[in-house]
């Protein structure tokens, strides 16, 4: 496609969603579900039933393009043939034990989540060196909000026994060291401790009061630093790219900057990599490009960790792991025998050169598309595409416009997301094909067409 002249093939709905279209079978399909289901959710009105790759299709075999890739967990796309073996193999061996016994799984799993880390780089490694800080380890749970809280609660600990520490006669449980700073825009999940770090109104409000001792300041501040993380702080944990905050980058000075006033103040540094890490943003972690004195003590991850089987997982340095003793943290199905076999398999698909070189690849030709756009329709986009690799962000001048365009693709058989107060978000799966590509992004180019002509 020309940089000056969008693609106008898609100007027409093919897939639409009027109530004059929808089948009346849907409808009453639609409306049994509901009956049984809590609605916290604001959904189309179709209903999907498979998929294959980057494609899924409803119930009427309509079909649709998917970038939304499970709110960027189907890494490896939907209906993977080799997944669904392993899940059949390891469904029909050993399900799940608890964590009151050993199985062969979840020490591969964290055995390769270590050793990519030291190969790519993160947490303190260099890419291709052993000589990082000590070692580390791994703790699974279930998904990106469990692992988030688990990092928290292992800061708050860790937190209380230095400051027991550093002067003799001191009790951690009388500890003042208990703060945690967050930023403005973050998204670290639902349940009550995550929500406090989650600093959107629209989340918090109706469950106040949240847990107290959650400082916020604003992201990319380097300035505020020093006033928001302080000797009573326990834990910093950031995004190394906002996600639902509108797909926003870390400068690689802010984190310099926070890892050394953690350092300063003996506060542990969570990067929360649950949606812009495993390769989203075209390397293993999103600071795997950044040098070590920008690296975290604790990294979280989730979401394609098991391509969509409920998984999550904190990855610790060992300064950390040795303050977590047993009893201190646990779970009863995190680490489980189905969810490490298939993590395992999944990681070990996504760390291969040849898959990574793929990411790369069409990350490239994806930026490359949407760079064209801001020149197109200027007076609907605010800036430049945001983010990195394959975790993208359109953002509007008009806060209105995200869910506008979100719908007009949908119509025309495209899954976007929204991000934050101003963005449209493109997560694809890792294994997106090329023409997959460009067909978004013509479809993307004829809805904004169609926005600015109705703008």
């Amino acid at each position: 496609m020309s940089s000056l002249k969008p693609c106008t093939t898609y100007l027409n709905v093919t897939h639409p969603e009027d109530e004059a279209a929808i089948p009346q079978s849907v409808k009453t399909h639609i409306a049994e579900i509901e009956k049984n289901i809590v609605n916290t959710y604001a959904r189309p009105p179709f209903i999907l039933q498979r998929g294959k790759g980057s494609w899924v299709w409803d119930t009427t075999d309509r079909k649709y393009l998917d970038f939304s890739a499970g709110i960027a967990v189907n890494a490896l796309g939907h209906g993977d043939p080799e997944l669904a073996k392993v899940a059949g193999e390891q469904a029909a061996t050993l399900l799940h034990t608890s964590n009151a016994f050993h199985h062969i799984w979840s020490g591969e799993l964290a055995s390769l989540i270590v050793r990519l880390t030291k190969r790519d780089g993160g947490l303190g490694f260099n890419p291709g060196a052993d000589n990082g800080p000590g070692d580390a380890k791994v703790f699974f749970s279930n998904s990106g909000t469990e692992a988030n809280e688990g990092a928290l609660k292992f800061a708050r600990k860790i937190g209380k026994e230095r400051w027991a520490q550093a002067e003799e006669g001191r009790s951690w449980e009388n500890s003042p060291k208990t703060r945690i700073a967050c930023f403005a825009n973050a998204f670290h999940g639902r349940s009550m401790g995550a929500l406090s770090a989650t600093t959107n109104p629209k989340y918090q409000a109706p469950f106040a009061p949240l847990v107290p001792g959650f400082d916020v300041g604003q992201y990319n501040d380097i300035a505020g630093i020093s006033s928001l993380v302080g000797h009573d702080t326990c834990a910093v944990i950031v995004e190394p790219v906002q996600g639902e905050g509108g797909v926003h980058g870390a400068d690689v000075e802010f984190l310099r900057a926070l890892r050394k006033r953690c350092d300063e103040v003996g506060a542990v540094l969570i990067f929360d990599e649950i949606q812009c890490g495993l390769y989203r943003s075209g390397k293993l972690w999103a600071h795997s490009i950044f040098p070590t004195d920008c690296h975290p003590d604790i990294v979280t991850m989730a979401k394609p960790l098991a391509n969509g089987f409920p998984i999550g997982a904190i990855l610790v340095r060992d300064s950390i792991a040795q303050a977590m003793t047993v009893g201190s943290h646990g779970t009863t199905f995190g680490g489980s025998p189905i969810a490490t076999r298939l993590g395992h398999h999944v990681l070990s698909r996504l760390s291969e050169p040849s898959f990574v070189s793929h990411v790369q690849k069409v990350a490239d030709q994806l930026d490359a598309r949407l760079a064209a756009l801001r020149s197109m329709f200027p007076d609907l986009l605010a800036g430049p595409a945001r983010g990195r690799g394959l975790l993208r962000g359109l953002p509007f001048k008009n806060a209105e416009h995200p869910a506008k365009l979100v719908k007009l693709a949908r119509e025309r058989g495209v899954l976007l997301l929204t991000a934050g107060k101003d963005a449209v978000r493109l997560v694809p799966s890792l294994n997106v094909e090329a023409e997959d590509v460009d067909h978004a992004v013509d479809v993307i180019e004829s809805c904004l067409h169609v926005l600015q002509s109705q703008s």
